[in-house]
């Protein structure tokens, strides 16, 4: 599945890519993810937890920088991981891009990610409307740290919240039943 998102950010450039090729800071916005060890200078190991209504899913594994170019800033990172209850698993590339743009800096992320498991029996439309979720979440997490004042609170490292599950599968699963009273009505009006 490809996933692509856009957000912007009200600081420079430089600052974004310090922020966003530190793991740990980047871990510490993202819900339900922790890095538990730096494996060398572009290798992680760490876990993720997302759960759906009523499924969990817990995914430790490592994540790396395939490609880091700073003049450009542009990077690739690689991860894969194994649901720990043996379930499945998930495999991620994703390439990121910093553009300036209005004083700020406009962040543009392109993912491919394979899941299997107990996550995979939601359908693509679920997983698409989580993902969009979490990421939502993550860009606002993002923007409080480096959109804050120098020395504040959000601009120093603070843990995430936790991913607030029942609220995103709630949401997520009203914007599917949404779209397909949408599809239904549409077709019932063209006939």
């Amino acid at each position: 599945m490809k996933i692509e998102q856009r957000f912007f950010l009200n600081a420079p450039p430089d600052r974004v890519w310090a922020f966003l090729t530190d793991l740990q800071q980047v871990a510490s916005c993202l819900p339900g993810a922790a890095i538990t060890e730096q494996v060398d200078d572009r290798t992680y190991a760490g876990t993720i937890t997302v759960k759906v209504g009523p499924i969990t899913a817990g995914y430790k594994g490592k994540i790396r920088f395939e490609r880091l170019d700073p003049a450009q800033r542009e990077a690739e990172l690689v991860g894969q991981g194994q649901d720990v209850k043996g379930k499945g698993g998930a495999e991620m590339r994703m390439q990121s891009r910093l553009l300036p743009r209005d004083g700020g800096t406009e962040v543009v992320l392109a993912s491919e990610v394979a899941i299997s498991g107990l996550l995979a029996q939601m359908g693509r439309g679920m997983i698409e409307s989580v993902s969009g979720q979490i990421f939502e979440q993550f860009a606002a997490a993002v923007r409080e740290r480096l959109e804050a004042a120098p020395g504040s609170r959000a601009a120093g490292a603070q843990e995430a919240k936790p991913l607030d599950a029942l609220s995103l599968g709630a949401k997520a699963a009203g914007q599917a039943m949404g779209k397909a009273v949408r599809r239904i009505l549409g077709r019932g009006e063209e006939k």
